[in-house]
């Protein structure tokens, strides 16, 4: 791939019929250096992240993540070495966790990552500590989820760990799109300030005492929705594993997306710290 590759197949993907397809980027590892931290809502930590290793940075969509690398237990730091357009990871691998893009701003210079904070959480519990002036390394991303406007209606789902990438991508969606967002959160607390087109009907589903990751609310919100017949539907769900299951099927079984309408993710598993579901299947 070389390096304006990527670019050309975002537009490509962007102007065609066939559907969404995620498109590999250039990945690179970077320094960076938390300028502002503040909370946003009760459940989400905002680190706004500046310095000059942001210079390149690129962005293209609303899902796509960056890898932020941790030092070992005895404070050692191994970073991957770069290599042409992509990275060689050491072995055994250093600690790591993936986040959401939530903001990039090359004007100013900055990049925000929504942390969701938990106890036990290695990146959370940093984040919940990271005071402007920490620096972490951080690679990626390593490509996104490139979806075209072409779409009747969009149904996007998720947990408070998928709260950033549908945030990020209701702001950057057409002013007439149309469709449904369901998220669920713990309470009312934890819901944050949406920016979404007057088509999209947002709604909030509140977990209560139940554990994260035990509620079926994901599944009965998105199992109500009537599709209207004949209408093109763009699909995107990411939650914990076992929530995402019966919606996985929901989409290949009732709403029969066809390749390239629909991306259903599992972004966490309880239980499990750095769970990955790419790894997970490979191992299936």
């Amino acid at each position: 791939m070389n390096r304006a590759a990527h670019l050309e197949r975002i537009a490509e993907v962007l102007d065609g019929a066939a559907g969404g397809a995620k498109v590999p980027y250039p990945v690179g590892l970077r320094e960076v250096t938390v300028r502002d931290a503040r909370m946003i809502g009760a459940g989400l930590r905002r680190l706004t992240f500046a310095g000059p290793g942001l210079d390149g940075f690129e962005s293209h969509a609303p899902t796509e993540h960056v890898r932020l690398i941790y030092p070992d237990a005895d404070g050692t730091l191994r970073l991957p070495e770069q290599v042409d357009l992509a990275l060689k990871w050491p072995r055994p691998l250093p600690i790591s966790r993936e986040y959401t893009v939530r903001r990039y701003d090359p004007v100013a210079g900055e990049l925000d990552i929504d942390f969701a904070l938990h106890v036990g959480g290695h990146a959370a519990e940093w984040a919940a500590a990271a005071k402007p002036g920490a620096s972490v390394y951080i690679a990626g991303p390593p490509g996104g989820l490139v979806v075209p406007s072409i779409y009747d209606r969009y149904l996007l789902a998720g947990d408070i760990t998928a709260l950033p990438a549908i945030a990020h991508w209701l702001e950057k969606m057409p002013a007439d799109a149309t469709g449904w967002a369901f998220i669920e959160v713990a309470d009312a607390a934890e819901e944050i300030a949406l920016v979404a087109p007057a088509g999209i009907e947002v709604r909030w589903l509140h977990r209560g005492t139940a554990a994260p990751g035990t509620s079926d609310l994901l599944e009965q919100a998105v199992r109500a929705v009537a599709i209207p017949e004949g209408e093109r539907v763009y699909a995107w769900i990411a939650a914990e594993a076992g929530v995402v299951r019966p919606l996985r099927r929901w989409v290949r079984e009732v709403l029969r997306a066809e390749p390239g309408d629909s991306d259903v993710t599992a972004y966490w598993k309880r239980g499990q710290a750095d769970f990955d579901e790419d790894h997970e299947d490979a191992a299936h």
